[in-house]
């Protein structure tokens, strides 16, 4: 039996988890891959900090070159995030005959075309279950499973952090400023989860689905995205009496005229089963034409279930599963372009609107006008009670099915009426 030379760059939550697995079942991998996995340098910043995995001696260092270009290893497991040193070492280890293993979905959305240029002219690989939903295998169901169909929409809950503020402001009626707080004491959120809660990490995350379900290639930065950050609790409560749970949602979707993609808080009827999704899981559901429908559930973060994700990529490496799903899938491939990518203003969907307005006759004939200007039809309509001051009151719209662009108009023009107070807050329904 030979052995798989392994290097790591990083050695953090989900590196301590990975050399937890490669040492614990040593035995187990080696039998599933026919080959045992050796885990031989480790590069870290600071190789005396204090550590919860014991490695052999002599493993962990703090020269970069050791583990990407000297003969010590077979592999390179890049886990140290970022896109900017991330993207020399993977780059690095491709030209120094060494396949890639990582879980950086940032990398990958902002520089997949070249790294796997790079590969591909090197020879190498590079996998990456556990760049997009961490525990729950995506990858591997879009690129080997699925392939007898033709996808054709994709709708996920992709941030467990998200998912966590929102089943809490949901389940208890508590403002996100609170529930971002405790998810920072319990380790769900980063001191700073901008890029969570902004939207940033699901729309990396949907932009590399897309690539794996459609071949289309996408700047992230350009697909339209909203985030958690500002959502109002009131909304919250205004799904909840209507039937629905709000999620942040990536969708990727067939059309036409292209591939489309959006990120954004969504209107979940509550009997869907992605409503039901719950604390910090992710899910992603999948609709082909062939076996119809799928969902795919489970933790999307956290050191063990990254951990497992990152080893099947390599056990794959190992036994030459990624070789051939590398070879015949052509990903990031610039000589097979794609689908295009759809304009953002052609979305077909419905909207629910919260318009703040003054308590008086012929408001809501105002906003109407507005809607109808745009030829957007109104499925319901909900007045509530004054606000505290007794002269504004929110007013609950949804519509039928219209265009984003259609809908951005009308609230532009809503937002201008002198009887209205602010910008209409607008979300997505999904049914």
């Amino acid at each position: 039996m030979g052995t798989l030379r392994v290097g790591m760059v990083g050695l953090g939550v989900v590196g301590g988890g990975v050399a937890k697995i490669l040492q614990e079942s040593a035995a187990e991998l080696a039998r599933r891959s026919g080959r045992r996995l050796e885990l031989t340098r480790v590069a870290v910043r600071d190789p005396a900090k204090s550590r919860d995995i014991a490695l052999p001696a002599g493993i962990v260092t703090d020269d970069l070159a050791k583990v990407v270009e000297g003969d010590a290893c077979d592999v390179v497991i890049e886990l140290m995030g970022g896109t900017t040193t991330a993207r020399d070492v993977v780059l690095r280890a491709l030209a120094n005959g060494k396949s890639v293993v990582t879980a950086n979905k940032a990398l990958l959305a902002t520089h997949g075309a070249e790294l796997f240029a790079a590969a591909r002219q090197a020879g190498q690989t590079i996998a990456f279950e556990a760049a997009v939903a961490g525990g729950v295998p995506i990858i591997a169901n879009l690129s080997q499973c699925l392939t007898a169909n033709r996808i054709e929409s994709l709708t996920a809950i992709l941030n467990g952090t998200c998912n966590f503020i929102l089943s809490k402001m949901h389940a208890e009626g508590v403002p996100y400023s609170d529930v971002i707080a405790e998810a920072q004491r319990l380790g769900y959120a980063e001191a700073d989860p901008a890029m969570d809660v902004d939207g940033t990490d699901t729309v990396q995350k949907l932009t590399i689905l897309a690539q794996l379900a459609f071949g289309a290639v996408a700047d992230w930065a350009t697909v339209p995205r909203g985030g958690i950050d500002t959502l109002d609790l009131a909304d919250v409560r205004f799904a909840q009496q209507r039937g629905y749970t709000i999620k942040l949602l990536g969708v990727a979707q067939s059309t036409p005229t292209g591939v489309q993609l959006r990120v954004g808080p969504t209107l979940v009827k509550n009997e869907r089963q992605l409503a039901q999704v719950g604390g910090a899981f992710n899910a992603v559901r999948v609709t082909a034409d062939a076996v119809g429908e799928l969902l795919y559930y489970g933790p999307g973060a956290g050191r063990m279930p990254t951990a497992s994700a990152v080893v099947a990529d390599l056990v794959d490496t190992a036994v030459g599963r990624a070789r051939l799903t590398f070879d015949t899938l052509g990903l990031w491939d610039a000589s097979a372009p794609g689908p295009a990518i759809a304009s953002p203003a052609d979305a077909i969907g419905r909207y629910y609107l919260r318009v703040i307005g003054d308590d008086q006759p012929g408001v809501l004939a105002q906003i109407a006008g507005c809607l109808a200007a745009q030829g957007i039809s109104i499925a319901s309509f909900l007045q509530h009670e004054p606000l505290t001051d007794g002269k504004l009151v929110p007013l609950i719209i949804t519509t039928h099915d219209t265009t984003e662009g259609a809908a951005a108009r009308a609230c532009d023009k809503i937002a201008a009426l002198e009887s209205v107070q602010g910008k209409p807050v607008r979300l997505r329904i999904a049914d």
